[in-house]
């Protein structure tokens, strides 16, 4: 990229918006019965998810999970029963959003987010309305990191992917960025991703 970014694409989940999926679990089945879902040798959970994430609708993953792993159907079940419980804000990652809204910066949301489960964050989280617009995943059929997800935001924003900086807490989907020709930020914290703004000349204040 050369010259200022002309926008800032954040992914959301861990970024933005903390996503523990056990505490959905635990609020319907207990610790530790969450642990053994989350956890199982035998049940890929995140693979599970992706799909919902891609597109697939909760009634078909939960028809999936009691098809091919009866044994964990109750606690597919308690996740999407209790989503809610797994979502808090980050609110190191939002102060930079909002200084950058705050400075006339266009920003936007490329999340990998089931269509169907969206509402909940967009209902709770005030920092999303600071965002001019959001790419869900699970509404587009296509999650990062396919090239699909990644030409919706730069088709939503009206800007090439090359004016762009994405900022994504998952190093395959920042990988997938940068080949596409996206400024791609690896997120592992608030401090780290305010220098990393500020080197690309965004108006973030400085760590203390």
């Amino acid at each position: 990229m050369t010259g200022l970014p002309a926008a800032v694409v954040f992914d959301l989940g861990n970024v933005l918006i903390d996503w523990d999926p056990a505490a959905a679990v635990a609020q319907g089945l207990g610790v530790a019965e969450a642990r053994r879902f989350i956890e199982a040798d035998d049940f890929d959970f995140m693979a599970w998810n992706h799909h919902q994430d891609a597109g697939r609708s909760l009634a078909d993953g939960i028809a999936e999970v009691r098809r091919t792993h009866p044994h964990w159907a109750s606690h597919a079940e308690a996740y999407l029963a209790h989503f809610p419980t797994s979502l808090a804000e980050l609110p190191d990652t939002v102060a930079i959003v909002r200084e950058l809204h705050d400075a006339g910066v266009p920003l936007y949301g490329l999340t990998n987010w089931s269509a169907e489960l969206f509402p909940h964050a967009r209902e709770r989280f005030g920092v999303l309305r600071l965002l001019d617009d959001v790419v869900v995943s699970g509404a587009i059929r296509a999650a990062k990191p396919d090239p699909r997800a990644y030409a919706a935001v730069a088709e939503v924003s009206g800007l090439p992917l090359g004016r762009l900086v994405f900022v994504d807490d998952k190093r395959s989907n920042v990988d997938a960025a940068d080949a596409l020709g996206m400024d791609g930020v690896l997120f592992t914290g608030a401090d780290d991703l305010r220098a990393a703004l500020r080197e690309r000349g965004l108006p973030v204040r400085p760590t203390a």
